[in-house]
């Protein structure tokens, strides 16, 4: 069993940055391919980015690209999403989330459905 705890998350103004960071415990996140997702109530939770196993291909919703920038640590078991510019529509929960996949594929399109382990959320809000 992974546990998944996001840490980061804070109120910023528009145009600032936060940097939201992921901790796994439990098994190791080097075969694991992970993500961000972000959720508004009464909305359905979004992909913002994911990794694959290696960090190396990502994902991006089109909203984000040239904005956020998503990484991981297999060393440190950790994930993270650097997030510059911040706007008002980026106001959100935030989850972190894994799959144990050493290929990208259940990962390139960014949907929750391929995901089997997440963490509780971390709040982001971005005032105008």
């Amino acid at each position: 069993q992974v546990q998944l705890v996001e840490s980061g998350g804070g109120s910023v103004q528009a145009g600032g940055s936060l940097r939201l960071s992921c901790a796994a415990a439990g098994a190791t996140i080097s075969v694991m391919c992970m993500g961000w997702f972000r959720q508004v109530p009464g909305k359905e939770r979004e992909g913002v980015a994911t990794i694959s196993n290696g960090g190396g291909r990502t994902y991006y919703t089109d909203s984000v690209k040239g904005r956020f920038t998503i990484s991981r640590d297999n060393g440190r078991n950790a994930l993270y999403l650097q997030m510059n510019s911040l706007k008002p529509e980026d106001t959100a929960m935030y989850y972190c989330a894994a799959v144990k996949s050493l290929s990208f594929g259940p990962c390139a399109r960014g949907e929750k459905a391929a995901f089997d382990y997440w963490g509780q959320g971390t709040q982001v809000t971005i005032s105008s």
